[in-house]
């Protein structure tokens, strides 16, 4: 069967999976953003539907002013004995943390920590023990793989942790999956660091303590050979079974925004699939030899594949908001509230250039190509204030269209912030608005802008402003990112009420 990478589009990075019976369970990275470390579901392998989170406000997790880039790295996911377990790192405050459920909807239990310095945890149910592996530093401060045994209900540490393994490369080996296939354990790492030298190793031994030997066609994902590929920086890679006994592996990868040897990327890390066949030595094959495609085929598990979904649409007429929404670190409930007009935003004092918790919501960016519109009413802001629609990155690189106030009165107003620069692009004072005013506003993006426009009572549409989308890059940011575009609503020293969203795309 055919099918597209990325298999979950927009900023999905660090995947890891699992499976029980016919589901497949996945989980990815969210940094800053809230709630923390989605699970997805699926029957084929590419088909997702998002069904919880494993780390929010009803299992006391907080994320707290976090910078940009830091809360949860690199997840794992995994199922044992009608339990699932999910072990990730706050890098912004507790370290390790561990989670468990009997149903992975939830409800997920309070996370527990896991005293050890590093990131990327992982754990593997095999002998009877549950084997925890990470990051660590030899004693000559160089990187490593740590590996100890744990309690994975308490966190509890049982025993001495060791060094099993520096790599291959000698750069950034992170992203540990242990695995016991037959009778030999594999360890598989993310090496080169996470940009576009990134790559995919393993080895093997006899114990889970090693020593370990390298599969001698290492790397086994080697995208960064590709340079032609429109995918690139392929890595941080997990393995699973299917019931039919064939292997597949998800990991990471970029869409680069323009040509292929243009390395820039705005969607962030997105999910790709490969299938993977084993040699009569015992080592595994990645995809196609080791390269990861758009477009690829494999013998599918359960049905045939719908594909990307490329429509959202929210009229906010349910009793919940949808999950796929997020928001920035530990939002606060009373400022998102479901009336029977639509979605009310209470805006506070902070704003998106702060590195706080901004009253926004808003959905991953899923294509290059991309239309995003929603409708304004009842906006009522102070001077100073604004209420409308953003395209983005971090408080340091976004994009926006709205409604303002001044003391000249209400005005339509156009901003981009690009490193330490904040400027209104455009700003046209306007009748004030009453209730029953409709203020429609887009933002569309290509491969080279996002446009800003709006009308008003279904009147002729403006375009007002566009901003490059070279400027949402992690390429180009001014500390080290790895999220990506959003595009969400947004309110600021007042309220406002959206209604009939939709974000609809084209594959470019």
């Amino acid at each position: 069967m055919k099918y597209s990478n990325p298999i979950i589009r927009g900023f999905n990075p660090d995947p890891s999976i699992c499976r029980s019976g016919r589901f497949y369970y996945l989980v990815t990275s969210t940094f800053e953003f809230y709630p923390g470390a989605p699970v997805y579901r699926s029957t084929n392998l590419v088909d997702w539907e998002l069904i919880s989170y494993a780390l929010t406000r009803e299992n006391g997790f907080k994320l707290g002013n976090c910078w940009s880039s830091g809360g949860l790295y690199a997840p794992t996911i995994r199922y044992h004995e009608g339990t699932y377990y999910i072990v990730t790192t706050n890098v912004s405050g507790e370290g390790h943390i561990i989670v468990h459920a009997k149903n992975p909807r939830g409800p997920w239990s309070k996370p527990v920590k896991v005293e050890l310095p590093g990131i990327d945890p992982s754990i593997t149910f095999a002998d009877d023990t549950v084997y925890f592996t990470c990051t660590g530093r030899t004693p000559d401060e160089n990187d490593c793989i740590v590996m100890t045994e744990i309690n994975p209900v308490t966190g509890e540490i049982l025993k001495e942790p060791v060094i099993i393994s520096t790599g291959m490369s000698g750069k950034n080996p992170e992203g540990p999956h242990l695995y016991k296939i037959k009778d030999k354990y594999y360890l598989m790492l993310a090496e080169g660091g996470t940009e576009f030298g990134h790559m995919e190793t393993i080895f093997r031994s006899d114990s889970p303590y090693g020593p370990y030997e390298g599969d001698p066609h290492n790397p086994i994902i080697r995208q960064r050979d590709n340079t032609h590929s429109s995918i690139r920086a392929c890595g941080h890679a997990d393995m699973v079974e299917d019931r039919r006994g064939r292997w597949w592996m998800v990991n990471l990868g970029v869409r680069n925004l323009t040509e292929p040897f243009v390395l820039l990327h705005n969607l962030g890390r997105e999910t790709m699939l490969s299938s993977v066949v084993w040699t009569d030595e015992g080592w595994p094959v990645v995809g196609e030899d080791g390269f990861i495609f758009e477009e690829m085929e494999g013998e599918l598990p359960g049905e045939e594949p719908v594909g990307p979904q490329n429509e959202f649409t929210d009229d906010f007429k349910d009793e919940k908001l949808n999950l796929n929404y997020g928001y920035l670190r530990d939002p606060e409930p009373e400022n998102y509230e479901l009336t029977p007009g639509g979605l009310l935003l209470h805006g506070s004092l902070v704003t998106l250039n702060d590195i706080a918790s901004p009253t926004f919501i808003g959905l991953r960016q899923t294509e290059h190509c991309t239309k995003f519109k929603v409708n304004l009413r009842k906006i009522s802001v102070e001077v100073g204030g604004r209420a409308g629609i953003t395209a983005f990155y971090n408080e340091s690189y976004h994009f926006e269209i709205y409604i303002g106030r001044d003391a000249n009165g209400v005005y339509i107003g156009a901003a981009r912030h690009i490193h330490d620069l904040f400027v209104e692009v455009y700003h046209e004072n306007i009748s004030p608005l009453v209730s029953s005013d409709v203020v429609r506003f887009i933002i569309s993006a290509d491969q080279t802008f996002y446009h800003a426009s709006y009308k008003i009572n279904g009147g002729k549409k403006r375009e007002i402003a566009r901003a490059s989308t070279a400027g949402f890059c992690t390429e180009g940011t001014m500390s080290m990112t790895f999220t990506g575009t959003w595009l969400g609503m947004f309110a600021e020293k007042g309220d406002a009420c959206f209604s009939d969203l939709s974000m609809t795309n084209k594959k470019s």
